[in-house]
């Protein structure tokens, strides 16, 4: 789904004109402070191991359990023991539930090639082959498909999100880690190193292919062939940060879902329940999905932001809330380094129109800003 941004004269001052200016000239929405420094690189440690996690886990939910309609044992890729259930009936394990919230959301919002590829002929030919493999000796799966035809590619259609997602985070794993790498050894000292840092690493991957193929019966099925021109940055990190960044899904509990109400937009593309705009005390609370992560990032602390948590108000109290201004400063450092990847022109171009059109460009974005939690993180 696409939707139409608001753009500001270039010869009209934006209320966050201080913010436009800042990506020009390759800096960040997030000041550049020490404090900042230490929790931005500390959290993405962590988040990149949790999303070591979640990317295996989706990619072997999309290859190993293809239409598997009751799928008991999803989250232990392939390796079912009594102590792993123990652990997972304890609840002492990485929560993969938040990544199948974060693909839901995505599936739903979508947005990019790869939503446009799921409804293409193309696509539903190599979906009937494969859905035909694997049901061909399942009459009764094969009954539930002629009375609803679309079941099954429906069910295909997601998986092909678990693993479009799986592979876009095995990335961005990558990049965090390398991230708190550096700073460990000195070569990352400031905000705008950070942001630097990632963008480089959106910019190195953003052509790498998206593709999906499932083996069954020993022969590979094509889902999202390398032919469909599917890549890492437009198709899947744009619409990663458009869904869940920005767009998000109203969390249960903490707005009416009734009409009447009106408390939830009656367009998506109004929606503001993403990262960049969630209060972190509601996130911190049960039933709210991204408290999940904030739990699995909890986990994998490095030791410098466990003691800077600990030596602040509450201390390891309310730990869960912590973690969540943190990540959503380093949000905002992500969300820096794509805007800045993908001005149409370079940040330093001496053209004049295309330095009006780079400001257009992040005018636009900084009109969805406007109601985030943007003027808090400078605080």
């Amino acid at each position: 789904m696409t939707h139409t941004l608001s753009v500001q004269p270039a010869s009209s001052v934006h209320p966050l004109e201080s913010f436009i200016q800042r990506l020009v000239v390759a800096e960040a929405l997030l000041p550049d402070t020490t404090t900042n420094l230490l929790e931005v690189v500390g959290i993405l440690k962590s988040y990149g191991v949790v999303l070591d996690a979640y990317s295996r886990n989706l990619i072997y939910i999309a290859d190993h359990q293809f239409l598997v309609l009751f799928p008991f044992f999803k989250y232990f890729n392939g390796q079912v023991s009594l102590s792993q259930l123990l652990r997972h009936w304890w609840h002492d394990r990485i929560n993969f539930e938040y990544a199948e919230y974060c693909m839901k959301t995505m599936l739903w919002h979508g947005g990019g090639k790869l939503d446009e590829y799921l409804d293409t002929p193309e696509f539903l030919s190599l979906c009937r082959l494969a859905t035909a493999a694997k049901t061909r000796r399942n009459p009764l799966v094969q009954g539930l498909n002629a009375l609803f035809p679309e079941f099954l590619v429906e069910q295909v259609r997601q998986l092909a999100y678990y693993s479009a997602l799986g592979q876009f985070w095995r990335v961005m794993s990558d990049l965090f880690i390398d991230l708190s790498d550096r700073y460990d050894a000195g070569e990352i000292t400031t905000i705008p190193q950070v942001v630097a840092h990632i963008k480089a690493g959106l910019v190195a991957a953003a052509n790498q292919p998206i593709t999906y193929s499932v083996v069954i019966d020993g022969t590979p099925y094509d889902l999202l062939p390398r032919s469909a021109g599917l890549t890492f940055l437009m198709d899947v990190a744009v619409p990663y940060v458009e869904a869940v960044f920005f767009r998000g899904t109203p969390f249960l509990g903490t707005v009416s879902y009734n009409a009447q109400a009106n408390q939830i937009p009656a367009e998506q593309s109004r929606f503001e329940y993403g990262a960049l705009y969630a209060d972190p005390l509601p996130v911190g609370g049960a039933g709210i999905p991204p408290t999940l992560l904030m739990q699995d990032m909890r986990h994998f602390l490095p030791n410098y932001l466990t003691e800077f948590y600990r030596a602040q108000g509450r201390g390891l109290d309310d730990v869960r809330v912590k973690i969540c201004q943190s990540f959503q400063k380093s949000m905002f450092c992500v969300t820096s380094a794509a805007l800045q990847g993908l001005m149409p022109y370079p940040a330093d171009t001496p053209n004049p129109s295309e330095q009006a059109a780079n400001r257009d460009f992040l005018a636009a974005w900084m009109d969805r800003l406007m109601t985030s939690r943007l003027p808090v993180v400078q605080l």
